[in-house]
């Protein structure tokens, strides 16, 4: 059996990709009896197209069998680390080496620049947990899927919930952007400014992000989330305790009003988890934090992200 053959990303391959992303995912959730992750059109996955090449320009491989698109990849360099993003293989390809194929490619760069690679993937794909297992990933956090259905007038939110939310929080500004990064660096261990760049400049108008403040006025976390046909969703965000990760939480979530976001906290919060079932929220399925190499592991409040990644 012929090797995959991979080429980057070109910008007349975005349509073909997005639709590529649509039809691998949703197919392995329809397999499975699970509803579809995407309920919008292909063509409106083109996000993740987009804002991964104004991000990373060049940082999205492809894998071609027998002439045809069979899989993509993109991938994140940071200062810190490479995040592995959105892999898909399409369906008819599946079992061709395609997503080793892929995963080498950005082994083989991670490499290059001695940095660890990190992902967050779905728990109940052990095809995919077996893949990066193989190669050397390791979990070092878990994260429960949940969602809230949020009224069109907002969310009712008891009193008991509301003095557990004690931290100021307000609209984040660029002039933020400096201290996101050294209150996720404190965290999580990694470092990402393009991206707390493009979330709070939100060029693409589908971001917004909150941040919390301490008694003193230092940043004591943040909060983005994302409103798209092809993704609605809280995230990136970090924390340095329960209360503040709720106040966040309660605030992005009445950006999203109307809306069912989704969102990932840790499952190892159980005060944190208790406050948002208090909110009705429910349980989707677990995803898991794995990295290729060395780790910090949290010292606070992590909620990952798909758009953009969190890696």
């Amino acid at each position: 059996m012929r090797e995959p053959i991979l080429r980057p990303m070109q910008p007349d391959d975005q349509a073909a990709v997005a639709d590529l992303i649509h039809r691998s995912t949703n197919a392995w959730y329809e397999a499975r009896g699970l509803p579809p992750v995407f309920s919008c059109p292909p063509n409106d996955v083109a996000v993740f197209c987009r804002v991964y090449e104004s991000l990373d320009p060049g940082c999205c491989i492809l894998a071609e069998v027998a002439g045809r698109l069979a899989g993509s990849c993109f991938w994140h360099p940071r200062e810190t680390h490479v995040a592995l993003g959105i892999m898909n293989a399409a369906p008819e390809a599946f079992g061709r080496g395609v997503a080793r194929s892929l995963l080498s490619y950005v082994i083989a760069r991670a490499e290059e620049r001695g940095l660890p690679i990190r992902l967050v993937s779905s728990a109940q794909n052990l095809d995919s947990f077996s893949l990066y297992n193989r190669a050397g990933f390791s979990v070092y956090a878990v994260h429960q899927d949940m969602s809230i259905k949020v009224p069109d007038d907002g969310l009712t939110v008891a009193t008991a919930v509301r003095q557990r939310a004690c931290a100021a929080v307000r609209p984040a500004t660029v002039a933020d952007v400096p201290a996101m990064v050294e209150l996720e660096r404190e965290i999580s261990g990694i470092e990402r400014r393009r991206d707390f760049e493009l979330l709070v400049q939100n060029v693409e108008g589908i971001w917004h992000v909150s941040v919390a403040t301490d008694n003193a006025g230092r940043l004591s976390g943040f909060l983005a989330s994302v409103r798209h046909p092809a993704s609605e969703m809280l995230g990136p965000g970090v924390a340095h305790d329960d209360a503040t990760a709720l106040s966040l939480i309660l605030a992005e979530l009445d950006e999203h009003r109307g809306g069912a976001p989704v969102f990932l906290p840790p499952s190892d919060r159980p005060g944190l988890l208790a406050s948002l079932y208090a909110l009705s929220a429910r349980n989707l399925e677990l995803h898991v934090a794995q990295v290729r190499g060395a780790v910090q592991r949290p010292t606070g409040v992590v909620l990952p992200s798909f758009l953009p990644e969190t890696g």
